[in-house]
């Protein structure tokens, strides 16, 4: 038992370790990738129009991060109850 404690221990602080990293390592702007694709592609082809609209702007960057952080929790819960659904249907036949 105490293998596995040390073990897990290890484990944690390596994905902590490497989540921070990048965090504290690399200086910058975070900003996201649509963005950064929006002004490239504005630098390259200055005269291009997009082929439609968004159906809907949120009205802040804050509607809108909670807007994005709301889908994922969505899709992490549905994600969620797959995975226990399945694990209890199969330790249900055991």
């Amino acid at each position: 038992m105490q293998r596995f404690t040390s073990q897990n221990l290890w484990l944690v602080t390596a994905v902590v370790a490497l989540a921070l990293m990048p965090l504290l390592g690399i200086k910058g702007d975070y900003t996201g990738a649509d963005s950064q694709a929006q002004e490239r592609i504005t630098l390259d082809h200055p005269h291009y129009q997009p082929w439609f609209q968004s159906l809907f702007k949120p009205s802040s960057p804050e509607v809108e991060s909670f807007l994005f952080a709301t889908q994922a929790a969505i899709g992490a819960g549905i994600v969620g109850y797959g995975i226990g659904f399945y694990r209890g249907k199969s330790q249900g036949k055991k």
